[in-house]
């Protein structure tokens, strides 16, 4: 199937979901993750139903539904709404995050905690045939690899999967051996350049992670998202290079 391209809509919050959808298509990008911080809010039906036939109209693809819901501290009623925003807007998948605390960090309350609510998320998501994507991030039990992975079996959901991005100040080795190991689990890969800590670089500062991460995704016989977020300045131009080396590397 290999790797489908895309952008992360939060990448440009400052923009109309029309100009969003210009923007990816434009540039050859074929999916988009909706944020549901401003351009798909949670439980606004109505915003999630105009980004589908928006999308639907321009040939995007919709990747996900990037929610901010926090496994461990949601309730039913936001588990319901999240389902049903990503089903009006015709999002195979919900993006969550595992918790608010780090690996090191958490007790074995939070992790009960976290484990139990993706589990709830996992059977709420499954009632509507869509899977649910951890983020893989700092200060959460997503920060490392271990900790993802023992997530995924404990709540043992075939609809749970998890994203993987490289974390602040990973080497390409270190990036390499996470990808790998999460592979099993893998729908999504957030792409973007940041060296040192959270400096921004064009995506060509990385290319020597980038081209084996996406070689390797590439060799996997299904179909996984590779998008582009948080580009050098917020900006519409920057993207547009980032996506043509992306197709390019590709």
């Amino acid at each position: 199937m290999g790797v489908r391209t895309g952008l992360v809509s939060v990448t440009f919050r400052q923009l109309a979901v029309e100009e969003v959808v210009d923007t990816a298509v434009r540039t050859g990008l074929s999916a988009i993750e909706w944020g549901g911080d401003v351009h798909v809010p949670l439980g606004d039906l109505p915003a999630a139903r105009k980004v589908r036939a928006l999308c639907e109209d321009r040939g995007i693809a919709i990747a996900a539904y990037g929610s901010y819901l926090r496994a461990g501290s949601v309730d039913r009623e936001e588990i319901r709404a999240a389902v049903t925003t990503a089903a009006e807007l015709g999002a195979p998948r919900i993006r969550v995050w595992a918790g608010t605390v780090g690996t090191a960090e958490a007790g074995v309350g939070d992790r009960m905690a976290v484990t139990r609510g993706l589990g709830e998320l996992a059977d709420v998501a499954a009632g509507a045939d869509i899977e649910i994507a951890m983020e893989f991030h700092r200060g959460t039990l997503t920060d490392e690899v271990d900790s993802t992975i023992t997530l995924l079996l404990d709540v043992g959901a075939p609809n749970l999967k998890t994203y993987w991005q490289p974390p602040v100040d990973a080497d390409d080795a270190t990036c390499l051996d996470q990808l790998e190991a999460l592979m099993p689990w893998l729908s999504t890969v957030h792409v973007f350049s940041w060296w040192p800590s959270n400096h921004r670089l064009p995506l060509t500062g990385r290319e020597s992670l980038w081209r084996p991460v996406l070689a390797r995704l590439a060799a996997e016989p299904r179909e996984i998202n590779a998008l582009l977020e948080f580009v050098v300045d917020d900006s519409v131009d920057q993207l547009t290079k980032d996506a043509a080396d992306l197709h390019a590397w590709l």
